[in-house]
């Protein structure tokens, strides 16, 4: 399926806006729903799944990035960022986690290290290929 993931990013008064259009899989299990894809990056690919529960959600990243973002609403929550110098350690402080059927929708505050990283506003749209079987 194709999943497309923008994410919004503001910092002291700038506006950035990234967008990646990846091909994935989206499942439901346990009352949960997950989302797999992969993305190439320079360095190399990154696996990423994303799981949302009610008012809970993870994204876990693997690979050539290794990261694990925790978001609860209204909750801080510790994740950390591996990189290849060593590993920080992050937090999230989740304002909105909506999902719906082909969107979840995060927004939230993003402190590393403890310094204030901006506020991150993350659209993940995705469709079923009505063409596909899995």
């Amino acid at each position: 399926m194709k999943i497309n993931v923008k994410t919004t990013i503001h910092q002291q008064g700038v506006k950035e806006v990234y967008e990646l259009a990846v091909f994935g899989r989206y499942l439901e299990k346990d009352g949960a729903s997950f989302l797999k894809y992969e993305e190439v990056q320079d360095e190399g690919s990154i696996r990423t799944i994303v799981k949302v529960s009610g008012d809970m959600a993870l994204i876990l990243r693997g690979g050539a990035v290794k990261m694990r973002l925790p978001f609860r609403l209204h909750k801080k929550q510790q994740g950390s960022y591996e990189m290849p110098f060593g590993t920080f350690g992050i937090s999230t402080l989740a304002k909105r986690i909506e999902h719906s059927e082909g969107l979840i929708d995060i927004l939230y505050d993003f402190t590393m290290q403890g310094e204030p990283a901006g506020t991150y506003h993350l659209e993940i749209t995705f469709q079923e290929d009505k063409n596909e079987h899995s």
